[in-house]
């Protein structure tokens, strides 16, 4: 399974990291049924650097999509957002708010350049407050966050009709948190592929 989060990482100079990943959670192992975790992190990225450097990171299940919209689509500045992850060691820091969060560690590092891929195992985890719902406006943010990471990839067209249809569960569903990730992400979208239209020229 794929999980959609909010991964925290520091840098070796003590810079908090914020960035959107979708670690594959692997089957639950040792006696206290912690997850195991595969990342994927692509060469170059902060978290690849970050990840590379300590092997920590703090995996986070949150339903604030306009954080990890912003954090999809430049940084996010840690102060007032994240603490130290309890019972974790030094280089875990978390999100203050979230449903739950995962402290790991880096225990194999495989895959090569562009794309690591570096199994690491739960070495605490803490629940911060319920998960209160489905929402169709959330999930949609989530896909086009996602969408807004593969400019140069796939084709623009296809990312214009994606967003088109993302914006239709938006509209019928979204309060004011997801109508402004909603925007956010498809703003820069815009910008990005008025950018890329021009240098082809």
């Amino acid at each position: 399974m794929i999980l959609e989060s909010i991964v925290t990482t520091v840098s070796p100079e003590g810079q908090v990291n914020i960035a959107p990943m979708g670690p594959i959670v692997q089957e639950s192992s040792g006696e206290e049924n912690l997850p195991t975790f595969l990342l994927r992190p692509y060469e170059g990225s902060r978290t690849c650097r970050n990840l590379l450097a300590s092997g920590n990171a703090v995996v986070h299940v949150t339903d604030d999509v306009l954080l990890l919209a912003r954090s999809a689509i430049g940084d996010v500045q840690p102060n007032g957002l994240v603490c130290p992850a309890e019972n974790a060691g030094a280089g875990h820091v978390r999100l203050i708010d979230c449903h739950r969060w995962f402290a790991i560690e880096v225990i194999n590092r495989a895959g090569e350049p562009p794309r690591h891929e570096l199994t690491a195992r739960c070495v605490a985890e803490g629940t911060v407050r319920p998960f209160f719902g489905f929402n169709r406006a959330k999930h949609a943010v989530i896909e086009a966050a996602i969408l807004a990471t593969r400019i140069g990839l796939i084709d623009p067209e296809q990312i214009r009709d994606e967003l088109k249809r993302l914006r239709v569960p938006v509209e019928k569903t979204a309060g004011p948190d997801e109508q402004t990730a909603f925007d956010l992400v498809t703003s820069f979208i815009r910008e990005r592929l008025l950018v890329t239209n021009e240098s082809s020229v």
